[in-house]
């Protein structure tokens, strides 16, 4: 009996997976900016609800319990990126990166833009207009309340509008999304696949 449930559970999972997978490596590269980094956080996100699927199969919203789980490890990501650029800069001086005033249109693309938003913005941002989600479902992923998600993205807007130069932020964002492609690599496939076909 015992076989026939995890069986099942496991074929349910590898469902979930190849329905999500895609939309979490996306989500990963354009909260952190690093394609290579995307494939690498949307497995580990998987990984942990794969961990949990007992819980999480019957819950009405796993693939949020999904979404928030890359949100947290792509902030992680970011302020480790972030503490490590610092102690680089120490030492090589010289190479730290200048930026150009962001506030000339065109000069800084949308993804470049969504990096300098506070990870909070920029997380309201991705998932209100690059995956299309409610105020609610934001709310849910996040775990924040829906009323932060609609101060957080009036504000990232209204930042994103200054850095681009134009009003029509929200196609832009879109655009940004659709153009962003997470592959399903095998060493993704792998590690996914040695997770449910071990004891639980």
């Amino acid at each position: 009996m015992g076989t026939v449930v995890d069986d099942a559970a496991s074929a349910e999972f590898h469902a979930f997976f190849e329905r999500h997978y895609a939309e979490l490596s996306r989500l990963a590269h354009l909260l952190t900016g690093e394609p290579d980094a995307a494939d690498d956080l949307a497995a580990d996100a998987l990984l942990a609800l794969w961990q949990r699927w007992d819980r999480m199969r019957d819950a009405d919203h796993p693939a949020a319990y999904a979404r928030g789980v890359v949100a947290n490890l792509a902030r992680t990501r970011i302020r480790s990126t972030v503490r490590e650029r610092r102690r680089i800069a120490l030492f090589w001086p010289q190479r730290e990166e200048r930026t150009e005033n962001p506030d000339v249109p065109g000069v800084v693309d949308v993804q470049e833009a969504l990096r300098r938003l506070p990870f909070r913005k920029r997380a309201c941002v991705v998932l209100r207009h690059a995956f299309d989600l409610s105020e609610k479902d934001t709310a849910l992923a996040l775990g924040v309340s829906v009323g932060t998600v609609k101060s957080q993205t009036s504000k990232a807007m209204a930042e994103l509008q200054r850095l681009l130069g134009t009003h029509e932020v929200p196609r832009q964002v879109h655009a940004a999304a659709a153009s962003v492609r997470g592959d399903v690599v095998g060493k993704v496939r792998e590690r996914a696949g040695g997770a449910t076909g071990r004891d639980r």
